[in-house]
């Protein structure tokens, strides 16, 4: 196999600082340079088509994902429509249970549960007060002072590199 981009890079800068420190006319330093180049930039095109690669299949999964997803939730929705199906007619019959060698069938009464009418006619008493979210940094408004030449205690401009692979 091949040596990595990393190798490439390493080499390319020793030469690189071999060729600065030769007393060797600009048409040489420029052909060496080139050829040194080609290799760099021939790898970093193999490596940079990996990451294509690698992003196609992980969009392929997500795909995927979402499809499974799908395909669970519409399981589900008809696991509880049948179940429902047969609640309502071991209850239309008068059966309550039913035993077979794989499980029994038992229709049973849930626990009363609340159901709210009217709500503006609750008390106060009885409403619950969510703890309201912790403050946040405006990240907008900081970026905006900072810009404009403001200083902000606790924060800073940084710009950072990203590489794109159009």
């Amino acid at each position: 196999m091949g040596e990595s981009l990393y190798k490439i890079a390493d080499a390319y800068l020793v030469d690189m600082r071999q060729l600065e420190s030769m007393d060797i006319d600009d048409a040489t330093f420029t052909d060496t340079l080139e050829g040194l180049q080609g290799d760099l930039e021939a790898k970093a095109t193999n490596v940079a088509l990996f990451v294509r690669n690698l992003e196609s299949f992980a969009d392929q999964i997500k795909l995927a994902e979402q499809g499974m997803t799908a395909r669970r939730k519409a399981i589900e929705n008809k696991a509880d429509r049948i179940r429902q199906y047969l609640l309502d007619n071991m209850q239309r019959t008068g059966i309550t249970k039913i035993d077979s060698p794989w499980f029994s069938l038992t229709v049973k009464k849930n626990p009363p549960s609340v159901v709210i009418d009217s709500l503006q006619d609750i008390p106060a008493s009885m409403m619950t007060q969510p703890l309201p979210p912790p403050p946040s940094p405006d990240k907008k408004l900081i970026a905006s002072a900072l810009k404009a030449g403001q200083e902000v205690a606790g924060a800073h401009l940084e710009s950072d590199v990203r590489l794109e692979i159009k």
